[in-house]
């Protein structure tokens, strides 16, 4: 099994960065349309609804405090999603119930993640477009006891390794 990295922890490589984004992780909001009479016609507009800003904030503070730089030709991305557990999750003495699950099978759909925290790291130049993202793993699960939720990302440049 693959290390997780914990809230606060980074690690870069010339060809690897591995960061934890902490907070609830949030999906790319779908842009939002709406029609406005104007005069005696109606005028559509379109916008996006700001309901993950904060967490792309948050991605873009650990990206950074990592040493994000831009990554050339082919990447492949790890994102680890946890979810902070609900309260049937836990049984009276704080433990979690043996049938509570480990993957976090409900919404939000994971593209949805990978889009949003994908999109911020565009933003943010780790690439310059995301097309060069050639291989994604995502994982979305129950985060491990009481923790709060997050994501664990790692980015690698696939030009280090060899053809097979």
């Amino acid at each position: 099994m693959e290390h997780l990295l914990l809230d606060g922890a980074s690690a870069a490589t010339e060809m690897n960065i591995s960061f934890y984004v902490s907070g609830e992780p949030k999906p790319q909001p779908r842009p939002r349309a709406f029609a406005r009479k104007m005069g005696d016609h109606y005028v559509a507009r379109v916008y996006e609804a700001g309901t993950a800003e904060a967490w792309k904030s948050a991605i873009a503070v650990a990206a950074k405090e990592a040493g994000l730089t831009k990554f050339e030709g082919a990447v492949a991305v790890k994102l680890y999603f946890n979810f902070k557990r609900p309260k049937s999750h836990f049984r009276s003495n704080g433990m979690v119930k043996e049938s509570a699950p480990y993957f976090h099978t409900q919404r939000p759909d994971y593209d949805n993640l990978e889009k949003g925290l994908i999109d911020a790291l565009t933003k943010l130049g780790a690439w310059e477009d995301d097309a060069q993202i050639a291989d994604v793993h995502t994982t979305k699960h129950w985060a491990i006891g009481n923790w709060t939720g997050g994501c664990s990302v790692t980015i690698h440049s696939l030009e280090s390794d060899p053809p097979p």
